[in-house]
């Protein structure tokens, strides 16, 4: 299932690894790049002005659509979605992560990035949210 989600790997290890490290850093870009009244739109353009229109800028953007249907079939579209929107995001426990995830794209994950499963799940429970919020200022995913 983890070679299936291209999309989804490459953004969850964005944001494992540089978001993670970089989190402020990153949120003061995107406040940036949409100022007031910005849009997800705006936002996905920018990514891709930034890295090009490689296959990595297809795949972060695409990976936050990926991201939601994921989280939906397995059970926690609720909390995916409080990402997107616009009020207070839901937390998510490390255990609720690796469930969601699934232990062929975590096991992926920790391969990849060098981090343990522990360190990994962590990250990701912390900082996936904020990410996702951030990507995704109008309360909607980038078109």
């Amino acid at each position: 299932m983890a070679r299936g989600m291209p999309s989804l790997a490459a953004l969850l290890g964005l944001v494992a690894i540089a978001g993670y490290q970089n989190r402020e850093k990153i949120g003061e870009f995107v406040k940036n790049i949409t100022g007031p009244g910005g849009s997800a739109e705006g936002i996905a353009d920018s990514v891709k002005k930034a890295i090009g229109n490689s296959p990595t800028a297809t795949s972060i953007t695409g990976g936050l659509g990926e991201l939601v249907d994921h989280f939906t079939k397995n059970g926690q579209g609720a909390t995916a979605e409080s990402w997107v929107g616009k009020g207070p995001n839901a937390a998510i426990t490390d255990a609720q992560m690796e469930k969601t995830l699934g232990a062929d794209l975590i096991d992926r994950l920790v391969k990849q990035t060098g981090l343990s499963r522990e360190e990994l799940l962590s990250r990701l429970s912390k900082t996936l949210p904020e990410a996702v919020d951030k990507l995704t200022p109008d309360g909607r995913l980038p078109a």
